[in-house]
């Protein structure tokens, strides 16, 4: 399973990357594998360990702010896996040539 999410504190400021940094080292503590992006950040595992995480980060955000908004994008594939890396090279391949990427 592949989740991309992203976690925002209501009425915390504009400027949140002390929150984000602390998402983050959470995620990284996790081992699970993941890529951060500049809108969000995806984590690749199994379903059990990957909402989990995402339930842990947004437990911790919400003890940090009144509200909490969480998105979540899943893509659930039967057998798919080392797809954080895969997705991309797959369209990569089939522009033939690198594209930018977070």
């Amino acid at each position: 399973m592949l989740a991309s999410f992203s976690i925002a504190p209501v009425g915390a400021g504009e400027e949140l990357k002390r929150y984000v940094a602390e998402i983050l080292d959470i995620i990284d503590r996790s081992g699970l594998p993941y890529k951060l992006g500049a809108m969000q950040t995806t984590v690749e595992g199994d379903e059990g360990r990957v909402m989990a995480l995402i339930m842990e980060c947004h437990r911790h955000m919400r003890r940090k702010a009144r509200r909490v908004l969480t998105h979540i994008a899943i893509d659930d594939r039967e057998g798919a896996a080392g797809r954080l890396d895969g997705k991309v090279a797959d369209v990569e391949s089939a522009l033939g040539r690198k594209l930018r990427t977070d």
